[in-house]
């Protein structure tokens, strides 16, 4: 008896992970579409990075 239930057990367990693994994948794959969609940084232009490289570099007073 007890043998008929960890055959059982052993594939539902290892269906429930499974389902856990495709739910996150498919999670992750929506996030990134979101975040390409939405592009909040946007381009850069050359003058605007030189400011932020050299305010991120020198150090607070």
């Amino acid at each position: 008896m007890s043998e008929k239930s960890k055959s059982v057990l052993l594939p539902v367990v290892a269906a429930a992970v499974f389902a856990g693994l495709g739910r996150m994948v498919l999670q992750k794959i929506k996030a990134d579409r979101a975040a390409k969609a939405s592009n909040v940084a946007g381009p850069v232009d050359e003058k605007t990075r030189a400011w932020i490289s050299e305010v991120v570099r020198t150090p607070r007073q």
